[in-house]
């Protein structure tokens, strides 16, 4: 137990933005593969009159909303020690103290694909703010970029409270040598969670898995039908022309529309737009109204994906992974919560023929529960 330990000081420094950010629902009981975990969604409420009288009104009927969150990875970490190799261990830098640092980057590729698996929620956003191909913050003294993530929040309605802004560490770069302020290094934010600096309450954090998407093929002449669509749609129907098609991730903006949509998924019948195919926008859809023409698509160049969210609308689903009721040969089972992520892993081990297997495995599932809630900075 003390190497454990000693192995989860080391990682929880590691700049892993995303995991701090999000809602963990974590806990050391016990979960399967694919098992839902169900996450409480409510809707919004009404208003009603008020109307003086000698009795209480009735309640309005309200229904809960939830979204299941399936354990889709179920994954673990190992290495092994046998007799003669620990013998030899002994005689230089020590079993012990390899052993730790073997717990150490177990723990630590665990923890890395959990964040790898968060920063690709990227595709399933709202929409997208900054400029492809340009990284954020880079004039002095400049947090427009930052700002205009922040406002797409706010005009879907997200809470002012707990939002977050991830950036990868080229951003990281500017925003350390070009803005002014970033001298909090001694707080425990800045050691144990990564937060470079908090901007009207959106705390900034660096991941090394923040994705660098590329784009893509539609070009040309590809355009909406001319049906015309509302604000808040999401499915739109294309006419034929263009070349290429659309994939979950493009970032699309549509004539006499600056906003930058993010597409979440597209129907095409063959390798180039033909009428009838969709395009599926993420919620909460368009944010102007299309007129009953034509409206020319284009796509943004290859981009990297800083992600701002309110952390109400990611969640991280998190369990030691499923064992028989009667047991199986592991000789000791530790559960452990990293005081840091939140991650509860769980340690075993293993004893063989004159060798003993060190594992450390974790069964988790990720989702954006609250696209509205979501925005891209572009880099």
């Amino acid at each position: 137990m003390p190497d454990i330990y000693e192995a989860l000081d080391i990682v929880s420094r590691e700049l892993t933005g995303m995991i701090p950010s999000v809602t963990m629902n974590a806990s050391a009981e016990r979960a399967g593969m694919n098992q839902a975990i169900r996450v409480d969604v409510e809707p919004a409420n009404t208003l009603q009159n008020i109307v003086p009288s000698m009795t209480p009104p009735t309640a309005a009927d309200q229904t809960s909303g939830f979204v299941d969150i399936k354990l889709t990875n179920q994954k673990s970490s190992s290495f092994a020690f046998n007799g003669d190799e620990l013998k030899i261990l002994n005689t230089g830098i020590g079993y012990q103290n390899v052993r730790a640092m073997k717990i150490a980057q177990s723990i630590r590729a665990i923890v890395n694909q959990v964040e790898v698996d968060l920063c690709g929620l990227q595709s399933t956003f709202s929409r997208a703010a900054g400029v492809a191909g340009t990284t954020p913050f880079g004039t002095v003294n400049d947090y427009t970029a930052g700002s205009q993530a922040l406002q797409i929040l706010k005009d879907n309605g997200a809470p002012l409270t707990d939002n977050q802004l991830v950036i990868n560490t080229t951003a990281g770069v500017n925003l350390l040598g070009k803005q002014s302020g970033v001298a909090d290094a001694g707080s425990d934010s800045i050691l144990r969670q990564g937060v470079l600096l908090d901007i009207n309450g959106m705390p900034i954090r660096e991941s090394a898995q923040i994705v660098n998407q590329a784009v893509g093929a539609i070009a040309g002449a590809a355009t909406t039908n001319a049906a015309g669509y509302a604000v808040g749609a999401t499915v739109l129907t294309l006419a034929a022309g263009g070349t290429g098609n659309a994939v979950a991730g493009d970032v699309l903006t549509f004539a006499g529309d600056t906003n930058q949509y993010v597409v979440t998924s597209a129907v095409f019948a063959g390798a180039n737009p033909a009428a009838g195919d969709t395009i599926t926008l993420a919620a909460p859809g368009l944010r102007v109204a299309m007129s009953a023409a034509t409206k020319a698509i284009a796509k943004t160049a290859a981009s990297s994906r800083n992600m701002a969210f309110n952390r109400s609308a990611i969640v991280l689903a998190a369990r030691a992974p499923a064992r028989p009721l009667e047991g199986d040969q592991a000789e000791d089972v530790l559960v452990i919560t990293d005081p840091n992520s939140g991650l509860s892993m769980e340690f075993s081990m293993y004893k063989g023929y004159k060798m003993n297997r060190y594992e450390i495995g974790l069964a988790w599932g990720v989702a954006n529960i609250k696209p509205e809630h979501t925005a891209l900075l572009l880099g």
